[in-house]
């Protein structure tokens, strides 16, 4: 990618899906490079206005050049997010080890593993799905075979 050579900075933030405003964290993180924060806002809601009803936290990398001008890069949601979102609960457990708040199913992590593969650094499907398994473990979801 040639952009890259250009760049002079990556911000990686995360924000909600066509809810980005310019209060914190989105205006001081951008405003300290000198990017155009409503420009940022406007273009980041534009492309995220599909996914805006389901409420799921986008990962945005901005790559901010000399002239202060911005391209960005959408990523996946968390996988900490679609596991809460696929079992429908609010959040993890405080004592993952002690209590559970919930049981994962192979067919449920797939379809997890359907939608990060992209942005996952696993070789094969097996692979993603044992980052999953963890992530899940570490939040005190139980994973059934």
């Amino acid at each position: 990618m040639s952009d890259k050579k250009q760049t002079q900075v990556i911000i990686k933030l995360q924000i909600v899906a066509g809810k980005a405003t310019p209060a914190p964290p989105l205006g001081p993180a951008l405003g300290q490079h000198g990017v155009n924060i409503m420009d940022f806002c406007k273009a980041y809601n534009a492309a995220t206005a599909d996914q805006a009803d389901s409420g799921d936290i986008i990962p945005v990398e901005i790559y901010v050049k000399p002239d202060k001008s911005f391209t960005f890069k959408l990523k996946t949601p968390p996988v900490s997010g679609l596991i809460l979102k696929e079992l429908g609960i609010q959040k993890g457990s405080p004592e993952p080890n002690r209590n559970k708040v919930g049981k994962l199913t192979t067919d449920q992590i797939m379809r997890i593993v359907e939608i990060k593969r992209v942005d996952l650094n696993a070789n094969d499907d097996a692979a993603a799905a044992e980052i999953i398994k963890g992530t899940a473990r570490s939040m005190g979801v139980e994973v059934t075979e």
